[in-house]
Parts: C-alpha cells; sequence; structure tokens
C-alpha cells in the first residue's frame, strides 16, 4: 500500500461514518416520560441524595465503578514526541477503544493542555470523583514519574501510567519463561538495556522485584552508558547508573544473558548477538523496526530466545495484554491503588497462563496446528479470550491480599461467570478470522470485480494479506477502477473470460464442464456459452485448482449465483444438499443462524443435516457448538406438523450426533436466555449452558431473523456462508458493505485452508 492511500484511509476511518472512535450509550430505558423523570428530575435527586451521604454510593449507583479516564497532555505520543493535547486525542479515543473491546471497560478520554506538573496534578485531582481509574497516556519523562508518583499518594482510585508499567508487566511474564526455558537462573543473569527512559526504568524496576540483580543491571541512553559521573541523569536514571564506563553497547553485552531493547532499530548486530551467553533472552522492542530484525536474530543464533514488540513475529510484547484486565480487576473490587503485588499477580498470572493448554479458538486464528509453551511462545496471544477470566482475578486477589480493596470479591464463581458475560461485548471473532486468514492467504476469485466497491474489498483484501485476489470482469473497467483507488495492478490477475485473451482457456474450461454434464443435457455449444459467463468461469477456476476460493452476489440474484457453484462445483463428500449459516456478531457475543440463504422447507432429516453442517462451521471459527432448534413451541407443546419437524430432527441429531450439544423444539427466548432456559427446563441438554446457534425450521424465518438482528441492532452480519459444497465458494449479500466483503473474503479463505488441511489429511492416511 503506498504511503498517501495508507494516509487517506487513516483519515476517512477516524472521520467517516461520524468523527472519532467512541460515542456515549445510554444503559438505562429512556422510551417514556415515566423513563426521563427517573433519569432526570425529579427521580435522579433520589441517588444524589444517597451519595451526599454517602461518597461511596456513586459506585452503586453511577458508571463510576466501570469507568476510566484516559489522559495524557500529548508530550510524547507514540513515536510523533509532543504533538500537543489536541493531536493526542486520536490515540487517546484508540485506547479508550481497547480498554472496551478486551476488558469492558467504559473510558473518557481527557486531554490537559498544561506541561506543568502541578497543574497536570491538580486537573487530574479535580475530576477525578468522576472515575474508578486512572490510565496515564503518552506523558513525557520524567515528568510522567512524578505526575504518576503524585497522584497515586494523593488520590483513592487506581492509577497506573501504562507506557511505563504496561511493557514492564508483559516483558516480566516473558522473562520469566524465558529463563525457565533457558534454565538460568534470574539472580545470576547479566541483563543489557538500550533506552532509558520510562518503560526501560519500570521494567529494570520490576525485573529487580523478580530477583534480578541491581548490580548485573547495565543501562545505555542516547548518551552511553549510565555511569555515576555523568550529571544529566534524572533521579530514576540514577538509582541504575554504574561504576564502570562501558564505551558501547558492543563491550557491555559480551558474556550478557538478557538484552531489553527500548530504543531505536538495527542497533544489536548479528556480532554483538554472537558474543552473548548459551541460549540468548532478546527483548527487541522498538517499534516498527526492532533492535535486530527477528529473522537475523535467529539466524546467528539458533538458541536464541526472542520477543519483539511485532505481531507478525513470535512472542509479541503487548501492552494489551496486560492495562485492560488489570484496571478490569482493580475495578471490580474498587482498590484504592494499583501497587507493586497486584503488577506482579498478572505477571504471574501472564506467565502461568502461556504453559496451559491454547484452546482450540487461538491455534486457529494464529494459523498453528497446536501452540505449546516454547522458545515461540512465552507468553498469551492477545487473542487468547482466557486473559480475561485469568489475569483480573489474579490482580483483584492481590489487591485483597495487599488491603488494597474496599469492595473484596466473596463469590469467585459469579465473579468468573460476570468475566464470561463480558466476553460477548465485541467482534472478537472477526479478528480472529481476519487474523487466521492472513496466516495462509490464498487466491480468490472476485468475479464481479468490474463494481467499485467489490475492488475496495479485493484491495483491502491484498494489503491486509487476507487473500490473494482475481479479479474477473471488464479489464478496462477494472484498470479504471483500480486507477481511481490508487490499486497497484502489479501482480495482480484480472481476467474477463468474454474477451479474445480468455478463448483457449473457455474453451477448456467448457470441454471439461461439457464432459462432466453431458448426461445431464448441457450441450458443448451451452458449455461455451456458460463458461463465458463470470460465475460459471469461476466455479471451473476454483473446480480446477486454478484458484482456491471464489465469492460473488454482490450485484447478482442469489439463484444465478448459486446455480453455476451447484452445477460446476457440486456437493462434498457425503452432502445430499447445501445450505447456508449467517453469524451475527451480537452484543451477547457469535451467534450462527441457519438456514438463511437456500432450503425453504427442509424436513426433519434435512433440519438434522443443517445443525450438522453449521456445527461443522462453527468450530471452523475455532468455537464449541451449542445448539438451539428453535421452533414457536417447546418440547412438545404443540402437536402441529412444523413444530413436530423440529422436534423429529432433534430425535435424530441426539442418536446420529450423540455428543453434539443440541436440543429443541425451542422458542428463541429460552434458547437464548439461561435463566428462563434453566427455570422451566432444566432437563434439556442446553440448560445452564449459552446458545451460540439457532437451526430455524425454514427459510422464512431465519432469513427474517438474522437481516431483523442486523438493521435493528446494527449487528454485523457475516454470510451466508455456503455449507456442503465440494470447494470453497461463497456468496455475498445483494449490494454488500466492502467491510461484509472483505468478511466473506477472510471466510472463503479460511473454508480453503479448511478443506486443504482435511486432503492433507486423507492423503496422509
Amino acid at each position: 500500500m503506498n504511503n498517501e492511500r495508507k494516509r487517506r484511509e487513516a483519515l476517512v476511518y477516524h472521520a467517516k461514518p461520524k468523527p472519532g472512535k467512541i460515542e456515549v450509550i445510554p444503559t438505562k430505558k429512556y422510551s417514556t416520560q415515566r423513563d426521563l423523570a427517573l433519569a432526570y428530575s425529579p427521580g435522579v435527586a433520589e441517588p444524589c441524595l444517597e451519595i451526599a451521604k454517602d461518597k461511596n454510593n456513586s459506585y452503586k449507583y453511577t458508571t463510576k465503578g466501570n469507568l476510566v479516564a484516559v489522559i495524557s497532555n500529548g508530550t510524547a505520543v507514540l513515536g510523533l514526541g509532543d504533538i500537543g493535547p489536541e493531536a493526542s486525542k486520536p490515540v487517546m479515543e484508540g485506547k479508550a477503544l481497547l480498554f472496551k473491546i478486551f476488558a469492558d471497560i467504559d473510558v473518557f478520554d481527557i486531554e490537559v493542555d498544561t506541561k506543568d506538573i502541578d497543574a497536570f496534578v491538580e486537573t487530574v485531582k479535580n475530576i477525578a470523583p468522576t472515575f474508578g481509574g486512572i490510565n496515564l497516556e503518552d506523558i513525557k519523562a520524567p515528568e510522567a514519574f512524578e505526575i504518576e508518583r503524585r497522584l497515586k499518594e494523593e488520590l483513592d482510585i487506581p492509577v497506573m501510567h501504562d507506557d511505563q508499567h504496561g511493557t514492564a508487566i508483559i516483558s516480566s511474564a516473558a522473562l520469566l519463561n524465558a529463563l525457565e526455558l533457558a534454565d538460568k537462573k534470574i539472580e545470576e543473569v547479566k541483563l543489557v538495556v538500550s533506552g532509558a527512559g520510562s518503560a526501560a526504568i519500570a521494567c529494570a524496576k520490576l525485573y529487580l522485584l523478580l530477583g534480578i540483580k541491581k548490580e548485573n543491571i547495565i543501562m545505555f541512553d542516547i548518551n552511553g552508558v549510565l555511569h555515576n559521573d555523568r550529571t544529566d541523569l534524572s533521579p530514576l536514571q540514577k538509582k541504575f547508573a554504574v561504576d564502570k564506563k562501558y564505551d558501547s553497547i558492543a563491550e557491555a553485552i559480551i558474556g550478557a544473558d538478557v538484552f531489553l531493547g527500548l530504543s531505536v532499530g538495527n542497533i544489536l548486530s548479528p556480532e554483538m548477538l554472537k558474543t552473548m551467553n548459551e541460549n540468548p533472552i532478546v527483548f527487541a522492542m522498538a517499534n516498527p523496526n526492532p533492535e535486530i530484525e527477528y529473522e537475523l536474530a535467529v539466524k546467528t543464533r539458533a538458541d536464541v530466545i526472542m520477543a519483539t514488540g511485532r505481531s507478525d513475529n513470535p512472542n509479541q510484547v503487548n501492552n494489551v495484554l496486560g492495562f485492560p484486565f488489570i484496571f478490569r480487576g482493580a475495578l471490580d473490587v474498587r482498590a484504592t491503588k494499583i501497587n507493586e503485588e497486584m503488577k506482579m499477580a498478572a505477571v504471574k498470572a501472564l506467565a502461568n497462563l502461556a504453559k496451559e493448554p491454547v484452546p482450540e479458538q487461538v491455534n486457529i486464528a494464529y494459523g498453528e496446528t497446536k501452540l505449546n509453551f516454547g522458545k515461540d511462545y512465552i507468553i498469551p496471544k492477545p487473542f487468547d479470550s482466557r486473559l480475561l477470566t485469568e489475569v483480573p482475578p489474579a490482580v483483584a486477589k492481590a489487591a485483597m491480599d495487599s488491603g488494597v480493596a474496599k469492595e473484596p470479591i466473596l463469590d469467585w464463581k459469579r465473579y468468573e461467570d460476570e468475566l464470561y458475560e463480558r466476553m460477548g461485548s465485541d467482534n472478537k471473532i472477526t479478528r480472529l478470522l481476519l487474523n487466521r486468514a492472513k496466516t495462509s492467504p490464498k487466491r480468490v476469485v472476485f468475479a464481479e470485480a468490474d463494481h467499485l466497491d467489490v475492488i475496495k474489498a479485493a484491495q483491502i483484501a491484498n494489503d491486509e494479506g487476507i487473500a490473494i485476489p482475481i479479479l474477473l470482469g471488464r479489464k478496462e473497467v477494472i484498470l479504471e477502477l483500480m486507477k481511481e483507488i490508487d490499486f497497484d495492478d502489479k501482480g495482480i490477475s484480472i481476467i474477463d473470460p468474454k474477451s479474445d485473451e480468455q478463448k483457449e482457456q473457455v474453451e477448456i474450461y467448457a470441454e471439461k464442464f461439457w464432459k462432466a454434464r453431458s448426461r445431464s443435457g448441457i450441450t458443448l455449444y451451452e458449455a461455451l456459452k456458460l463458461v463465458r459467463e463470470r460465475n460459471y468461469f469461476a466455479a471451473m477456476m476454483v473446480k480446477e485448482g486454478d484458484a482456491d476460493a471464489l465469492i460473488s452476489g454482490y450485484s447478482r440474484a442469489y439463484p444465478t449465483v448459486v446455480r453455476p457453484m451447484l452445477d460446476i462445483i457440486g456437493v462434498a463428500k457425503g452432502v445430499s444438499r447445501i445450505a447456508a449459516t449467517n453469524l451475527m456478531n451480537t452484543s451477547r457475543g457469535p451467534l450462527f443462524i441457519s438456514d438463511t440463504s437456500i432450503n425453504i422447507n427442509p424436513d426433519a432429516k434435512d433440519l438434522a443435516r443443517i445443525a450438522q453442517m453449521t456445527a461443522h462451521t462453527v468450530r471452523m471459527f475455532g468455537v464449541e457448538p451449542v445448539i438451539g432448534m428453535i421452533s414457536y413451541a417447546n418440547f412438545g407443546s404443540s402437536k402441529d406438523v412444523s413444530a413436530r419437524k423440529v422436534k423429529d430432527a432433534v430425535e435424530i441429531l441426539h442418536e446420529k450426533s450423540p455428543d453434539l450439544l443440541v436440543d429443541g423444539e425451542l422458542q428463541v427466548d429460552f434458547a437464548l436466555n439461561k435463566q428462563m432456559l434453566q427455570g422451566k427446563f432444566p432437563f434439556s441438554k442446553l440448560a445452564g449452558r449459552k446458545v451460540n446457534t439457532l437451526i430455524y425450521p425454514n427459510l422464512d424465518s431465519a432469513n427474517s431473523t438474522y437481516k431483523l438482528i442486523k438493521e435493528l441492532n446494527k449487528t454485523d452480519s457475516i454470510g451466508p456462508i455456503m455449507m456442503g459444497l465440494d470447494k470453497p465458494a461463497h456468496v455475498l449479500q445483494l449490494g454488500a458493505s466492502v467491510e461484509e466483503m472483505v468478511n466473506m473474503t477472510a471466510v472463503a479463505v479460511v473454508d480453503a485452508q479448511e478443506k486443504n488441511k482435511k486432503k492433507e489429511m486423507a492423503l496422509a492416511l
């Protein structure tokens, strides 16, 4: 992607459809005059009076207990430096978004226009009653140290400067595990640090608590080693000053066990790495270019254990592993501060989590057969959903044990359930899907590439490494559209099946199609005519292995898109009919709905097959299916043929797929409400479980339901996802958005990955 286009996309993302990345959403009803009278005057007086009696009641009657302030003066923003408070606001809104999607914490971002320490501290103190916690962000050192110190002393809510402590906590967890793998004792290792800013100082301080000896730490800044004769060091830097005047990092690193880089790229050379001790540990965390590139480091030393700040390398030290979950735990016990005990609890929870068996969803997201604790996996992955259920409880317990928790947790099982419920508040599954596609991108045919939005989707898929697009359509139109959006056509296949250039290929495909369907009434002349049509040509490309998957349907009616897939690709072995499911990213988590597009009125056997295919698709996303078979009746309450059909389908599933978590017939509210289902039907296989898949008795109900959810709740929908075809081919919703097409491209890629894996396994047998 060229820089100008990247710049323009970033600006459009922040400006459209409405400026910024966050908004305030009411949490109470407000539709009637009664609601408004309770929300404001006169009803609001009652909680006000209760809080006036006891300030702690603000946690009971307001959002304070789940509200964090992300506060900055813009003096040390990302890699941009001192750009001022207004210019820092997009970053602070971004931090707010991360808090919400990873830990369901609400945030107000506050940009303070002062560089004066006293004024900054006074401002934060004055607004602190609004918040349950304070996250300081992008404040330059050494002022950041003093600001945090004073606020921690003077406020009774958690305060943390994430730039300092986030990296320290995550890298500490990685260090513990790396030392274990290297078979080294922490009190004996020699550590060389490149960088002496707030993050480096915070890391070194936490490493001391882990057991590293102060005399074994050698720290460098831009002016060289921190030694006792220097007069330009801050008080905190002086704590790490040494007596020996090393001329360079190259001299200091000889015989070192650990290198910590929080400085600039490419300052650790292969020659320097070679002088380190056996099983060297290298944390090169400068972004975007680490102190030594990962590939170069592992090529230089096969025994190196390495972490970086980059997502495309193993062992990414990413602050998102820490701050959302640390604040979650602190807020949930109303901690008065985030102390060293709580940080250390987070360190150990992260370190221990990396040693636990990894959920299949995480393996799938990162394209791994099986992630295991080892050199390439010393810290959890950011998409690991267990972070929310492992780190906050550890932090909360440490707060309680250290005496800073005002509201101790008494029922840990209930707390764990509450954390699980918070998991459904974002679109994690979409991020997992896109991430998995990127691990092994496939060739995807875009059969309607002479439409601007289709080209935009192909461009994003190409730029993001999701897929290798093949564009079908009128070449001159496609090239003009690509030029319009600065889509470089270099390396992109553009094919017009109706052009003379493709005459030979059309004839080859037509003959193969004719031979396959000649006993089904297709003549060679008809085959030639059909294969010139893009959907037939695209299906033949996939059938013959000239492409891995196809997507179509943006501008054409559903039957005209599906028919070529059935005629050419056909159903998979053992499948009698195809079906479709839609993935809805709801506030309660992912919800799969079937059959949304194909089967108008399936019988009981067909419903059972649809449920089985849907279960397979749900597992493809790394989710264990919990299936409700939907009807207007509950468990035999109606003898009508429609309800009976669903009941019969359930009986078939219980017999043929006894391990599948499926039950019914059920009304949809009972299926989605655990408490209602448990209370009325405790005998159900679904009792006490969170249903994530709904199988409807006919096309009318399934299609209407997914579209109703999509429009009323502005819910993202991925689908219809085709199920049962022999090769990956998927249909877009008519007029699908660019985002929906990108998501469906990722589905097609993941589908191709799955089918390839299945084929390889069959060949191996």
